[in-house]
């Protein structure tokens, strides 16, 4: 399950629950505007059909390996960035740590107060249900490529198909989908009914199938086929060896699109709403 989901013991909220999760990662791309951190700590409620969040906290790193000046540049921009999302999303920042460390890190806690009928639990997928992927794969493979264009021992294994205005158009897509928040897809998860959903993060897109096929009430396996992946992504992969395994379903992926099952005849009406996704 993408988050915790515990029943409110107040015996006037009847079949209220308190759905949370938490996360962090580290710098992943040289902007330190954080929204991508926010987007992605969101999800894992957004995965669980959570459109209205009623507060998050913030975990930041403060790095001790910057100068005063870089620190205070890095350390505002990740903050700014990471509550401009939140609001975004409809709700605020109001608490949270702050360490100090090597690197820098951020993340932090969504939490939201739902009644039982507002949750969307990965478990109720039935055969011959649909899955419909809301964003594009290849987001590691795209930041590698943006960090191939200085380093020249992996540039020239790529540059007779990729050129460097290719890399950065690549790596454009994957920030606009990272920083991209979930909540469309959340919300037409209801309008739809959908019947499951996890986010695909860390574990590939084959991992997290995998895991979502295991929390089925019904005996279902989950087919992938048709998968959208930013321009130029395979052709990386295969440069250099099929490296991140990106066609088999391993590539990592960061604040990536929601898997989600819905009936047939329901999934046929939701697709051309996949503009709204980006697709």
């Amino acid at each position: 399950m993408d988050s915790s989901v515990v029943k409110i013991k107040n015996p006037m909220l009847t079949d209220m629950y308190q759905v949370s999760t938490t996360d962090f990662f580290y710098p992943l791309v040289q902007d330190p505007y954080g929204r991508i951190a926010c987007a992605n700590v969101l999800s894992d409620l957004y995965a669980m059909g959570v459109t209205e969040v009623d507060t998050m906290l913030m975990i930041l790193g403060v790095s001790r390996l910057m100068t005063d000046i870089e620190r205070d540049v890095v350390t505002t921009q990740l903050i700014h960035g990471f509550n401009d999302l939140a609001r975004e999303a409809g709700t605020n920042v109001t608490g949270g740590q702050t360490v100090m460390n090597p690197w820098p890190i951020v993340g932090g806690v969504a939490m939201s107060v739902r009644h039982e009928s507002q949750i969307i639990r990965p478990e109720n997928a039935n055969p011959g249900d649909v899955l419909v992927l809301t964003k594009p794969l290849g987001t590691q493979l795209a930041v590698n490529a943006l960090q191939m264009k200085d380093q020249p021992h992996r540039w020239q294994k790529v540059q007779h198909f990729l050129t460097r205005e290719a890399a950065d158009v690549a790596f454009a897509k994957a920030s606009e989908s990272m920083e991209r928040l979930n909540i469309n897809a959340a919300k037409l998860m209801h309008k739809y009914g959908a019947t499951s959903a996890t986010d695909v993060t860390g574990f590939g897109i084959l991992g997290h199938a995998a895991n979502l096929a295991a929390s089925q009430k019904a005996a279902v396996d989950l087919e992938l086929h048709t998968l959208p992946i930013i321009k130029d992504m395979l052709e990386i992969n295969a440069a250099f060896n099929n490296n991140w395994r990106l066609p088999q379903g391993y590539s990592s992926e960061t604040s990536g699109g929601l898997l989600v099952t819905l009936p047939r005849q329901n999934a046929q009406v939701c697709c051309p709403f996949a503009p709204i996704f980006g697709l």
